[in-house]
């Protein structure tokens, strides 16, 4: 007889995991699939490890400028690669053993296999196509079960995403990286081509440049980072090129050349003429697909576009008893964003009153390169093709007491609220340590804050934050210290 759950989760990443604990929480009988390593990839080859890698940057940046600060160093500073990807994967293996903990510690079940939904309410998990990959991610010491058959009212698929392959520019793993091959590179290489400009080409890009790679960047959008505001964007390049990285923008590879141990890639220009450039191994970058394979979608009939399952703002797909979230339902594709969706997703099932849909307009989006960009909400342009009016509000970090004294005195923060009802539409920024600011805004949004009401708050001083204020101000030309 099949053994049968509340809910049963496929996925154990930010989204999976999350909703696991909620539901659990919430008195649901629940059980969690994963195939590969708790945490997904997230906790093992995304947010984490590589944050893990920028803090090293970070860290050598700032000793390659201690004399800005009055200080003496002796001897040279220089990466050790080995060293640097070893302290990443350490914090992962860390934070890989706290899911299975947290799946202990609140009596959830893991299933250990491959799913594939048979019919609503039930699941069929065979063995795994994908072992784990590391010694230091050993298989969580609480699991229960493993191949079978499973039953469940309510399946919630979290089985995230994967790197985007152009056709001719596949990944081999050697020469072509995704981002898998450049968390953990055996040896730096001495140049690099990163293809795409998003949050994970431009991190990269950001990393292998502190760590002296020869780095150049080639984005087939008018700008990088293409999904944030312009104007902050165009601040954002300048500091990029100024620490040396090469930047092709209305460009796209169209064509790369494989050597023994070099790639030379075809940079098409708008203009239509062709560069090529040689280099030690090439990143792409160019944007995730859901995993949306083989879990019987299809025969069931649940709806997808563009290789992603469509959800309403709950979770729900067009078949009852199967839901979705995270990265598998589509952008923005974040690890915030599947956690809330898995908290509202099973919030729901339970039958909780006053539960929101996710509202993805009010979702941050956060970039870790040097500088550090965040945002929220609307750009400007996006305001002005709404048919918005608006006022807009900057302030430079230039102008703020604590960025000069850390030496980090150059980025912006841009506020855009509705002329007419003061109503905050979107923030961007551009800076140090901004991806820990952008939250003030989100919570302003979500409390419906108007302008006036950020104009009355107290921002402490001397800190980053007041740029906040101060952008705030400007839009109604009340700046103080500008």
């Amino acid at each position: 007889m099949a053994e049968s759950y509340d809910v049963i989760i496929i996925g154990s990443g930010p989204g999976g995991y999350v909703a696991a604990i909620r539901a659990s929480q919430l008195g649901l009988k629940t059980a969690i699939v994963e195939r590969e390593h708790m945490g997904g990839i997230c906790l093992n080859w995304g947010c984490i490890p590589t944050k893990a890698l920028l803090r090293s940057a970070e860290v050598l940046d700032h000793a390659n400028h201690f004399k800005d600060f009055g200080l003496v160093l002796q001897g040279t500073v220089k990466p050790d690669a080995k060293a640097v990807v070893g302290r990443s994967r350490a914090v992962s293996a860390r934070l890989n053993a706290g899911v299975g903990f947290l799946m202990k510690k609140n009596k959830i079940d893991i299933i250990w296999g491959e799913a594939k939904i048979t019919k609503p309410g039930e699941i069929v998990v065979g063995k795994s196509s994908k072992p784990v990959v590391e010694p230091q991610h050993p298989l969580p010491k609480n699991v229960k079960s493993g191949e079978g058959t499973y039953t469940a009212k309510h399946i919630i698929i979290a089985t995230g995403a994967r790197p985007r392959a152009l056709p001719g520019i596949e990944p081999d793993g050697k020469l072509i990286w995704t981002y898998f091959e450049a968390l953990k590179p055996d040896v730096l290489p001495k140049s690099l081509i990163v293809m795409g400009s998003g949050a994970i080409g431009i991190e990269f890009a950001s990393f292998y440049r502190s760590m002296g790679v020869d780095v150049t960047v080639v984005e087939v959008m008018p700008t990088i980072m293409p999904v944030e505001d312009a104007e902050i964007t165009a601040i954002a390049r300048k500091q990029l090129e100024k620490r040396g990285l090469k930047i092709f923008t209305s460009a796209k590879v169209s064509k790369v050349d494989k050597a023994a141990n070099s790639v030379t890639a075809h940079v098409e220009t708008a203009d239509g003429k062709v560069q090529q450039i040689t280099a030690d191994r090439l990143i792409s970058a160019v944007g995730v697909q859901g995993n949306i394979e083989n879990l019987g979608l299809e025969a069931l009939g649940v709806k997808t576009d563009r290789g992603c399952v469509v959800i309403d703002g709950y979770g729900k797909t067009n078949v009852a008893g199967i839901y979705a979230i995270g990265d598998v339902a589509g952008p923005p594709m974040l690890a915030h964003k599947a956690e809330h969706e898995g908290v509202v997703c099973v919030e729901k099932i339970a039958g909780l009153p006053n539960v929101h849909p996710t509202d993805k307009g009010k979702v941050p989006g956060c970039t870790y390169c040097n500088p550090q960009v965040a945002s929220v909400g609307i750009t400007e342009a996006k305001a002005k093709e709404q048919g918005r009016e608006i006022r807009v509000g900057r302030f430079s970090f230039a102008a703020n007491g604590k960025a000069i004294a850390l030496g980090e005195d150059q980025g912006m923060v841009k506020v855009i609220f509705d002329k007419k009802t003061g109503e905050l539409l979107g923030a961007h920024m551009v800076g140090a340590e901004v991806t820990e600011l952008i939250q003030g805004f989100v919570v302003a949004m979500n409390l419906e804050t108007t302008e006036e009401e950020l104009m009355h708050t107290i921002f402490p001083h001397p800190t980053v934050s007041e740029t906040m204020k101060e952008a705030v101000l400007d839009a109604y030309g009340r700046v103080l210290n500008a």
